[in-house]
């Protein structure tokens, strides 16, 4: 059996260029439009970000859950995860150099006469009444404390799970303290992306807000980081690795992606249609100009994309075990992703739906960077965990579905 992945040269020059790829277009965002340069690197980043947290959603899941069918594929998640502190550091620079191109609540007269967007008195007044919480200060402190938490937790889950590989007289005690940290981590990030998902989304809407919105990122971030561990599945099954993936495995990937899309939509269709037939106008107008002024297209698109099409097409067992079929659906989730994090971010910082070479040049340099972040993790360990308790359980895994 495979055990070894090799960051071949010519993948590392192809991450490598497209990241110079990336640079250019920011570099050119910043030339012609700047506000439109810091979106696209808060709207990458954040895309990045949340699959590096799904991925290690999924990881720990799987030691609570202690599920035997994924131990064999959990270097992957393992691997996606490493792209939360570089995460962190971009998300640092976005807001101590870019906060005032994407918050309003930052400074307020400069944001109008740079955007040419009115603020009335009552958009003022709530900038005042939340000022206690949203400030420069307050908000960089609660970025390092969220990104710190993250990442000491994420490091220490690696490091027993590296320790298990190493020591296998005390497999069993390093698995066992994955177990309670996993369950450690998976409070502290529920908590923390509360915080999150509030400061650096919904607070570029400083006068809108809902109780759903930390949940469906939660959920979206659960959802796309199953995605992604699954396309790097694909990939490395096709290189020889992961041999003894069966229906069985296929089929239980599936079935990741089919609930996660339903927990997507519910939480989803929760936040809309509560506020929509409330008919409350300072709520309604998140999904009013989302919807009629910003872009009808991309905003049924989202709903379509990463649920519609993902729940028909995975819902049969038959091509729920065909990895061609899976490889199409992560492709088009991931797609989907983006255009969900695109529709929380563009509609108050760049407020028109534009798509050009800025944005695609930036997706592919934040692509390059991520593969090169996971491959580079995934060279520097066995990408089967062969000390781990339940790797027999993976490894000759099947199921009747």
């Amino acid at each position: 059996m495979e055990t070894k992945f090799t960051f071949s040269p010519k993948l590392r020059n192809i991450t490598f260029g497209m990241m110079l790829v990336g640079v250019v277009a920011i570099a050119i965002g910043f030339v012609t439009d700047p506000s439109r340069a810091w979106a696209n690197l808060l709207l990458n980043n954040y895309y990045f970000l949340l699959l590096g947290l799904g991925a290690s959603f999924f990881f720990a899941l799987q030691y609570i859950a202690q599920a035997g069918w994924a131990t064999g594929y959990k270097r992957v998640p393992e691997a996606i995860m490493q792209y939360v502190p570089v995460a962190g550091v971009i998300m640092l620079l976005i807001m101590v150099f870019g906060m005032k191109s994407l918050y309003p609540w930052v400074n307020p007269e400069e944001w109008m006469a740079r955007t040419g967007k009115h603020l009335d008195e009552h958009d003022l007044h709530l900038f005042h009444h939340k000022g206690a919480y949203l400030n420069t200060v307050f908000f960089i402190a609660r970025l390092v404390i969220i990104f710190a938490s993250w990442v000491l937790l994420q490091g220490y889950l690696r490091k027993l799970s590296l320790r298990e590989d190493e020591d296998k007289a005390n497999a069993l005690k390093w698995f066992e303290k994955s177990h309670l940290w996993s369950k450690i981590y998976i409070f502290v990030y529920a908590l923390t992306f509360i915080f999150a998902a509030v400061d650096w989304i919904m607070s570029i809407e400083t006068t809108w807000f809902s109780t759903i919105f930390a949940a469906k990122n939660f959920i979206s971030a659960f959802y796309h980081g199953s995605a992604v561990i699954v396309l790097v599945v694909i990939y490395l099954h096709r290189k020889g690795f992961f041999q003894f993936t069966n229906d069985s495995h296929w089929l239980d990937f599936s079935r990741y992606l089919f609930i996660t899309s339903i927990l997507f939509a519910y939480t989803w269709y929760s936040q809309y249609m509560l506020i929509w037939y409330a008919n409350i106008p300072e709520e309604t107008i998140y999904y009013f100009y989302r919807r009629f002024e910003f872009s009808e297209t991309i905003f049924i698109a989202n709903i379509v994309i990463n649920f519609i099409i993902p729940f028909i097409v995975i819902l049969p067992n038959k091509l729920a075990k065909n990895p061609k079929v899976l490889l199409v659906m992560v492709v088009l989730i991931l797609l989907g992703h983006y255009i969900d994090v695109y529709n929380e971010i563009f509609p108050r910082t760049v407020f028109a739906a534009k798509f050009g070479i800025v944005e695609i040049g930036s997706f592919i340099g934040f692509w390059g960077l991520f593969i090169f972040i996971v491959a580079r993790s995934l060279a520097k360990a066995n990408i089967i965990p062969v000390n781990h308790p339940y790797l027999d359980e993976s490894l000759h895994h099947h199921t009747h579905g």
